[in-house]
């Protein structure tokens, strides 16, 4: 069952704006393998944390929506875990409004 998810990373901020695509690509290439269909990619930029972070207080922010199957979330998950790049992660499920649902309230 395919469903849609949110991957927010942020990556060390001292990597280069060369390592920072290449991240972004290996990261899109990951989920593309595994059968995902990515719907967007957003370079946010670099922006000061919230607290510390590895002795990091800025960071390149990418937020990831996609379609697929919870499989390929622990997979791409795994290589953030494993990459030196990547200090801070996030994946949420998205819940999509059912027909007929409106988004206003009474």
């Amino acid at each position: 069952m395919s469903q849609l998810y949110e991957t927010m990373y942020i990556l060390r901020p001292d990597i280069g704006e060369e390592a920072i695509e290449q991240a972004i690509q290996k990261y899109q290439t990951i989920l593309k393998d595994n059968g995902a269909d990515l719907l967007e990619t957003q370079h946010r930029g670099k922006r000061r944390l919230a607290y510390e972070i590895a002795k990091q207080r800025e960071g390149v922010y990418v937020q990831m929506n996609y379609r697929g199957s919870g499989n390929l979330v622990a997979t791409m998950e795994r290589a953030m875990r494993l990459s030196d790049e990547v200090i801070r992660y996030l994946t949420v499920l998205v819940k999509e409004p059912k027909p007929g649902d409106s988004s206003e309230d009474d």
